[in-house]
């Protein structure tokens, strides 16, 4: 590993989008919508007319649902890459969240004291998690 000079440096502002490919782009942006209400911020078609991406708004971010053709396995837990959208909830919600979630065909998948885990329509793994983030530094 090269050592690095003890300069400051840049940092992000933060998450600008998250990506998800999707067969049926149409139903996942439904699902996460009706799941999160997220409002739909973009639709963006290819050359031939067919829908290629839905952009719901995320807080400061994007989730993009992106049309894929290709398939991949699911990991039942940890995978390599990006295995797992967390979104950030309050203790006191997350009832509420697991009743709307097991109510359209999404149940617990598993759990811990902070956080609930499911799959969405396409087999992703996201979860709702008020785990305590801590600012460091």
């Amino acid at each position: 590993m090269t050592s690095v000079p003890n300069v400051q440096l840049s940092q992000p502002h933060g998450l600008h989008h998250l990506a998800l490919g999707a067969h049926n782009v149409e139903q996942l942006a439904a699902f996460y919508t009706m799941a999160f209400g997220l409002r739909e911020v973009g639709r963006h078609r290819d050359a031939n007319g067919i829908l290629r991406s839905v952009w719901l708004g995320l807080e400061s971010a994007v989730l993009m649902i992106e049309r894929t053709t290709q398939r991949r396995e699911t990991a039942p837990n940890i995978n390599a890459g990006l295995f797992l959208i967390a979104f950030r909830i309050e203790p006191s919600e997350r009832v509420d969240f697991e009743s709307r979630l097991a109510a359209h065909a999404c149940p617990v998948e598993s759990s811990t004291e902070h956080t609930s885990y499911f799959r969405d329509p396409e087999g992703n793994r996201f979860a709702i998690s008020s785990y305590p983030l801590r600012t460091l530094g």
